[in-house]
């Protein structure tokens, strides 16, 4: 690989900065992590959790306790009523469209209030595509609201969209494939206090990705009806091979459950098969490889920062999310970026990563990083759209060392070509 002593001058004096400006950082990261260790401990032995627990089954899987005991400590972790932690959801995408078909009906309104959301979404609510079975497609509005420059909430624009059939707020909290902040769980908090004050018929929905134990409190503990997210995110601690989940309301969640299985089927089958015991360890180790990922994401914003980039949010921001944003400004860099960092990978270290069209985006991808678990943004990972401004989304890491190596390593190859100076 390389050692500190071969690295140009202008790579070692960005690595000795980002090394000073993530010690200042890690205090703050540390106490919120001791908070979510607790947490997640607790939650375990409240629940009363044993090796019986970890043993998956099959079939339809009727009468499995660890599957149910595991919702409930979800549950607890999340500051909800009830949790549907289930292998069966594909992707995040599909643990929110599962939610958001469980409880909208023909004829309701969907007002997102912190802008459009994330690209795989796009589809399940009907804003591009053919149909194929969209929100719109079964009769379900929708429109939104940004966030002002700020990345404030605009509460006098949700007054003027709210419509007598609005049934839903939705919420993005992490920032998606935007150059925006990501909205804070004091932000959430003041929201829900608005909407039940002003609209109390209407829900309020939360996509939770990328978003769990990165602060003390999750949309559960400040009123969140529901919520939804993915197992190959932070919830999963790097083991889970598979999944999401949907917390919230028990009535709400149960919907929800109705529309990943069958009406009168719900949340009481569903086989757990041989990841039982992995969701266990990783939503166990989750606190941990969460502290790993910010430090690294502090790190990679003071290190390319220091390289003249612009990066959101920055060192010193407080983070609610583990997504690390790096505004590139050519596809040239964009490219020799994703091909260095793929060369920190344990996984195809040697594979040269290419855009691609995928299945829910509307621009061609590029995305790095070869983990052990397929798609795992957990394990460390980089991607993003080939569009103008042409901004690398950076999330993920096991451990922070990794992340520091990879960003080196995608430094160089800018370095490499000419591309920093």
């Amino acid at each position: 690989m390389f050692s500190r002593s071969d690295l140009p001058p202008v790579l070692a004096h960005a690595l000795r900065e980002a090394e000073v400006l993530l010690a200042e950082q890690e205090t703050r990261l540390q106490d919120i992590s001791f908070a979510n260790h607790a947490k997640v401990l607790g939650a375990f032995q409240e629940e009363r959790v044993t090796t019986y627990h970890l043993h998956g089954t099959t079939g339809y899987g009727l009468d499995d306790s660890g599957r149910e005991v595991l919702d409930r400590v979800f549950a607890r972790i999340l500051g909800t009523e009830k949790a549907l932690v289930r292998g069966q959801f594909v992707s995040g995408t599909h643990a929110i469209a599962s939610a958001l078909f469980g409880v909208l009906r023909p004829g309701d309104h969907v007002l997102s209030v912190t802008g459009n959301p994330y690209d795989t979404l796009e589809e399940v609510i009907g804003l591009r595509g053919n149909g194929q079975g969209s929100l719109k497609d079964f009769g379900v509005s929708y429109s939104s609201v940004p966030l002002d420059h700020k990345g404030n909430i605009q509460y006098e624009l949700i007054k003027e969209n709210m419509t007598a059939e609005t049934r839903l707020v939705l919420v993005q909290r992490s920032r998606g494939y935007s150059w925006r902040n990501s909205v804070a769980i004091t932000q959430i908090e003041d929201l829900i206090q608005f909407v039940k004050a002003h609209f109390p018929q209407v829900l309020v929905f939360v996509d939770n990705c990328y978003g769990e134990l990165v602060e003390k409190r999750e949309p559960g503990n400040v009123g969140a009806d529901l919520m939804a997210g993915s197992l190959i995110k932070n919830l999963g601690g790097s083991l889970a091979p598979s999944g999401g989940y949907v917390a919230g309301k028990s009535e709400l969640v149960e919907l929800a459950a109705q529309r990943l299985t069958a009406p009168g089927i719900g949340s009481e089958v569903g086989s757990t098969l041989e990841w039982q015991r992995l969701f266990y360890q990783g939503s166990f180790f989750s606190p941990l490889t969460v502290l790993e990922s910010l430090k690294g994401a502090v790190f990679a914003a003071a290190f390319w920062q220091t390289l003249g980039f612009e990066v959101n949010p920055t060192p010193e921001m407080l983070r609610t999310d583990l997504i690390q944003a790096i505004k590139l400004g050519s596809r040239e860099r964009m490219l020799a970026f994703c091909e260095g960092l793929q060369q920190g990978s344990p996984i195809d270290a040697h594979v040269r990563p290419i855009p691609a069209s995928m299945p829910g985006y509307e621009d061609e991808v590029i995305m790095a990083g070869g983990t052990f678990i397929q798609g795992s943004t957990s394990e460390f990972s980089a991607d993003g759209p080939l569009r103008e401004p042409y901004i690398v989304y950076q999330q993920g890491g096991i451990s922070h060392t990794y992340v520091k190596l990879g960003n080196i390593l995608a430094a160089l190859r800018l370095w490499e070509l000419g591309l920093i100076s």
